[in-house]
């Protein structure tokens, strides 16, 4: 059957008895002949908890010494959901192992806590393989050169588990979590929203940089650039779920995107700040803020700035608001020496359409902007590219907005708008 990876979040393995259950589904795996190799998250609120221990012991400091002794704690949660899950293979009579990120020869260069995949040695994990013992993995986690555990951020259990299946070259990865699939819209805002049954991968990175929390966008970058199929389930039932990927979804037709309804979903996120840049002169600083959220590895979007005609400088764009403490001092020493100041709006959220040829469609901009303002939401900036369509909006009407736009573009699969199939 060839080599099947699985990941499972903190979730699936919060108690014993979840624990149990994702232990019986291996099993069954197992059973069947797959050469199975699992990803696992810390357990439930296990990674909040450790973050608060280190910020009561000092480690709230952003120096780098308290960024790496934070890292060796964070793996730690990784490492305890891995034993835990072999433990109870053994018992079900199966043989397992579990590895830490650098016992599976998972290199990584970058940081402490944002640190990105460079390669795997794969090498111990077929050991286990070819003797036949489920391989468990953990995830988040990786060894830099200088032989320290690095953690990879937030989510980084799904990139851990892509990076695993593309060096195994495994067909598909299977994310297990608590949701059953990819929907049209964020299901505990938007009671109606329809599970998508296949995404394409290009669609589904928009849908997590844009707030989607099911998968992470590094994870899904690295699936599309390696041809990874990602099918996302639940761990808690047995109903399909979603396949991303490149092709066409199995058992069914593909609409044409030309013309079909452009817009397939919708999504919002809180984590957002406007940064306004400003600075009397002709002064060009936009390559000095550029290299300075680049050396922070901070993504920007909806970006603009004046020309270089213009008497004074000015440049605006949203970053995450968890990263304006981050890069914020930086920036507000790079443009005091031009007599400029910061100026951050932490009070917006983003609201973005996910579908194809939104560029071409310039109508579904202007429906979704006219759409939130008869409901009095004020939109202040645009960023329009062929797959996604963002605004910003005051953050209390987030929610508000999420529910218009997936009821304006009848999402729910009530009219014509989710003819198409992704």
């Amino acid at each position: 059957m060839g080599v099947l990876v699985q990941k499972y979040g903190g979730s699936s393995l919060a108690s014993t008895e979840r624990l149990d259950a994702v232990a019986a589904r291996i099993a069954e795996t197992h059973r069947r002949g797959a050469s199975t190799v699992v990803v696992v998250s810390a357990r439930g609120g296990v990674t909040d908890d450790l973050l608060a221990q280190a910020a009561a012991a000092g480690g709230s400091d952003i120096g780098t010494e308290h960024l790496r002794e934070t890292d060796q704690l964070l793996a730690t949660g990784e490492c305890a959901s891995a034993a835990l899950l072999a433990l109870t293979l053994l018992r079900l009579g199966v043989p397992a192992v579990s590895l830490t990120g650098a016992q599976a020869g998972i290199a990584v260069v970058g940081k402490p806590g944002s640190a990105i995949v460079d390669r795997i040695d794969t090498t111990r994990i077929n050991e286990h393989l070819e003797q036949g013992s489920v391989t468990v993995v953990t995830g988040f986690q990786g060894r830099n050169a200088h032989g320290d555990t690095v953690t990879l951020g937030r989510g980084g259990s799904d990139t851990s588990a892509v990076a695993v299946a593309a060096a195994l070259k495994a067909r598909c990865c299977e994310i297990y979590t608590d949701v059953d699939g990819v929907y049209s819209a964020d299901p505990t805002h938007v009671p109606d929203a329809r599970k998508l049954p296949f995404v394409h991968a290009s669609m589904m990175a928009e849908m997590a940089f844009a707030g989607a929390k099911v998968l992470h966008p590094r994870a899904v970058e690295l699936a599309a650039l390696h041809g990874v199929e990602l099918h996302v389930r639940t761990s808690l039932g047995t109903q399909e779920g979603t396949v991303v990927g490149q092709g066409e979804e199995e058992g069914g037709e593909m609409t044409s995107l030309e013309t079909g309804g452009a817009v397939v979903a919708v999504t919002s996120d809180p984590d957002v700040a406007r940064v306004l840049v400003h600075a009397r002169g002709r002064s060009d600083l936009a390559a000095e803020v550029l290299s300075i959220l680049a050396r922070h590895a901070v993504p920007m979007d909806l970006v603009a700035r004046s020309g270089p005609h213009e008497e004074e400088f000015r440049m605006g764009f949203t970053i995450r608001r968890s990263h304006v403490s981050e890069v914020g001092p930086a920036l507000d020493k790079a443009v005091a020496v031009h007599g400029g100041e910061v100026r951050v709006d932490s009070d917006v959220a983003k609201v973005s359409l996910i579908g194809m040829g939104l560029l071409n469609r310039p109508e579904y901009v202007a429906r979704m902007t006219a759409a939130l303002a008869a409901a009095g939401i004020a939109t202040s900036w645009v960023s329009s590219s062929q797959l996604r369509a963002s605004v910003t909006v005051p953050a209390d009407r987030r929610v508000q907005a999420l529910c218009l736009l997936h009821k304006e573009f009848d999402l729910s699969g009530a009219g014509t708008e989710q003819t198409v199939a992704l």
